[in-house]
């Protein structure tokens, strides 16, 4: 049983940073790339996004509890711990802060569209917070790809 969840906690970095780095910087840029319509390609991307932040909800507390598990009272010494309690941090900030935050922003511009709204600088810098709160995560999932043996030791 120990090799299934160590299977299972390798399983669940490479879902959640690959998730991360894939929604992030492949496929919401190419939806905006390629989608005529704005607004579509914004409701498409926070949808994927929503999908990633409900996996590292799920991955984080798995992640957790099994270092927590495998390395008892030094788990709080483990740098593999940090990172993951961190990208949560991010990942609660963002999807239950910062994006109900831009969710109101476009409610209230309508029937404008937000970027065409008196509200457009308010959101453009929402969304740059959001913005860097996503790539710190992705960076900090790099880290714990890059770290992930030493949550098995």
């Amino acid at each position: 049983m120990p090799r299934f969840a160590e299977y299972v906690y390798s399983t669940l970095i490479t879902l959640w940073v690959g998730a991360l780095w894939a929604i992030g910087y492949l496929a919401a840029p190419t939806l905006f790339r390629l989608l005529d319509d704005r607004m579509l390609a914004g409701r498409l991307a926070g949808e994927m996004f929503t999908y990633v932040a409900w996996l590292g909800l799920a991955s984080a507390g798995y992640l957790l509890v099994f270092v927590a598990l495998r390395k008892n009272a030094a788990a709080f010494k483990s740098g593999v711990f940090w990172v993951v309690f961190l990208m949560l941090l991010l990942t609660v900030a963002g999807h239950f802060g910062i994006q109900p935050i831009l969710a109101q922003l476009k409610e209230d511009s309508m029937p404008r569209e937000v970027m065409e709204s008196a509200l457009r600088s308010r959101f453009m810098a929402w969304h740059g917070v959001s913005s860097v709160v996503y790539l710190v995560e992705s960076l900090l999932g790099l880290l714990l790809v890059v770290w992930q043996d030493k949550g098995l030791r």
